[in-house]
């Protein structure tokens, strides 16, 4: 520690940051925020697991940082309300039950989130406004508009005893938006010229040179398909996309084309969305998937879910002729509105080739122009750093290569001001202390990653690894019967396997393996033998050594006792 923190650390209190997930992955986006006896945690996010989590459903972040100050834990911030920045409330509200704060769409989209894992809490939900600030403890939050891939969209300007922080969620400067609701960008440069302690920014396209560009820029490309298909026109995209489903709802109206919301997170988003203003359709425009084929397929576009491969989406089933109510043909177009998610190319691959089989035309934005993305790109990044001007500068979301070109792209362009800009490039778990000169990395607190299996359960590493294990090598299971009184083996073991590449016959390394169990038991005493817990170690030891001498291989081995 250096003497310049030892005099920081003097002058108490301070300000306290500590990123719980999204520094490292895209997903699990989550972050605490301290004053003394209060804590607020800005957005919860989850992430779909990669296909070596075997069976793994769900990936959320570790709470142990917030369960540890639950008494402080004061609110829930959310920006917006995309999977990886909300998937992750229903697990915080086991250990929480303070006010969650969003927009009147994040709520709605959480409040149907809730309720799948039965949870009543919606005199917990509080609608937010852009501009509004709302106190907690010594905190002020205010909301700021950014531009997204979705509507109502906040960043975070955090008014604290040191100084004034920025959390921008994620965001792009979209010139045009759909909704006509603007990028605040007076609000921005008001208090980059106040004076900012520190900017936490979106880094996810740093990679990208220029602008990203306008949620409208698809409607060319869109208007050309929609004009060239002479059968169903089948499309995938974020459930949450809303500019990107009303785009394609007035462009089913223009060609006349009857819309279609096919799959559970679909339905669920057009329903709400619709109830609340932020999608528009025209009546007698919308029809049910069941509908479907009563309409000639040159008369109706299909909004389906399953953009990343999920295998139970709608788009899955569709691609190997399981659903209901969408079938495929060759004059059919799949348009792919949507962006790999990296660790998701295998699983959209797989759908593609099945598509593909059922004879249709496929397109995504490798082919035309389809799909816009929601994050900015280096310029729409440098501008905001311009605006901002903070104290320290914090590169967030992303991977810690698309984190570090941030922080040097902000290094570049903050080098000639009068007042050096502290960068710091931080991970998950880094405890990060402020005061009003600036900021710096201080401790470290359990951080990483909690594995859901099912609705509720959390995975431990043990039963990952027995996972890869069976995965990998297999599973045996040695069944013998062992006469209680005497202590005597009751004919011969039976050896079930699973996923054991074994030879059958005489010759078989089964027989062999069940006449090592047998000599195993001779030699072993009368007690040995009516310890069943010792005897199954004992088994499993030299079945495992038996199996990697003789096949090379290393199965997990459950012996399986009855007393007779």
């Amino acid at each position: 520690m250096s003497d310049q923190q030892a005099v920081f650390i003097d002058r108490q209190p301070l300000l306290e940051v500590v990123p719980l997930g999204g520094l490292g992955e895209f997903g699990l986006n989550m972050m605490a925020v301290s004053w003394e006896d209060t804590t607020i945690s800005i957005d919860a996010g989850s992430m779909f697991p990669e296909p070596e989590l075997l069976g793994v459903d769900l990936i959320i972040p570790d709470f142990t940082y917030l369960q540890q100050r639950a008494a402080k834990h004061r609110a829930i911030i959310l920006t917006h309300g995309h999977e990886d920045h909300v998937g992750a409330v229903p697990h915080v509200l086991r250990s929480f039950d303070g006010p969650i704060y969003g927009s009147p769409l994040t709520l709605a989209m959480l409040e149907s989130k809730l309720a799948e894992h039965g949870i009543d809490a919606a005199d917990r939900l509080v609608a937010v406004h852009p501009r509004d600030k709302i106190a907690i403890g010594q905190l002020t939050v205010e909301f700021l508009r950014v531009t997204h891939s979705t509507p109502d969209c906040f960043a975070l300007a955090i008014h604290t005893p040191v100084g004034v922080i920025i959390h921008t969620g994620d965001f792009k400067v979209d010139q045009t938006p759909l909704d006509g609701e603007h990028f605040d960008f007076h609000r921005f440069a008001e208090l980059g010229a106040q004076g900012v302690l520190a900017l936490f920014s979106d880094s996810t396209n740093i990679e990208r040179p220029g602008f990203t560009g306008s949620e409208t820029d698809v409607v060319e490309a869109f208007e050309e398909i929609f004009a060239s298909t002479r059968g169903k026109l089948v499309v995938t995209s974020f459930a949450t996309s809303v500019y990107r489903l009303q785009i394609l709802v007035n462009l089913a109206a223009q060609f006349n084309r009857k819309v279609a919301f096919v799959g559970r997170g679909m339905v669920e988003t057009s329903q709400v969305a619709q109830r609340l203003g932020y999608l528009k359709i025209p009546a007698g425009l919308a029809i049910r998937d069941s509908e479907i084929k009563n309409h000639p397929p040159g008369s109706v576009v299909c909004l389906v879910t399953g953009s990343q491969g999920e295998p139970m989406s709608a788009l899955s089933r569709i691609a190997i002729d399981d659903h209901r109510h969408v079938a495929l043909t060759p004059d059919d177009v799949v348009v792919f509105s949507s962006r790999e998610i990296p660790g998701n190319e295998r699983s959209i691959d797989r759908v593609v080739n099945h598509i593909a089989r059922r004879g249709a035309e496929i397109i995504h934005e490798g082919i035309k122009h389809v799909h816009v993305s929601g994050h900015g790109s280096e310029e729409e990044l440098k501008l905001l750093l311009s605006l901002v001007r903070p104290r320290c500068f914090v590169p967030v979301h992303g991977a810690f290569r698309q984190r570090s070109r941030h922080a040097r792209v902000g290094e570049r362009l903050t080098r000639n001001l009068a007042s050096k800009v502290d960068i710091i490039i931080a991970e998950n778990g880094d405890v990060l202390h402020f005061d009003r000169s600036g900021g710096w990395v201080a401790d470290k607190v359990p951080a990483g990653r909690v594995l859901i299996d099912g609705p509720e359960s959390g995975l431990g590493d043990q039963v990952l690894r027995d996972r890869r294990h069976l995965a990998e090598d297999g599973l045996v299971v040695p069944v013998l019967a062992i006469n209680k009184q005497t202590g005597a083996v009751e004919g011969v073991p039976d050896l079930i396997t699973r996923g054991l590449a074994v030879e059958q016959g005489a010759d078989s390394p089964l027989r062999d393996a069940s006449r090592l169990i047998l000599e195993l038991l001779e030699t072993a005493s009368v007690e040995e033998r009516t310890d069943y817990g010792m005897m199954k170690d004992k088994i499993s030891v030299e079945l495992r050594r038996f199996f990697r001498k003789r096949l090379g291989q290393r199965p997990l081995v459950l012996p399986v006792i009855m007393e007779i």
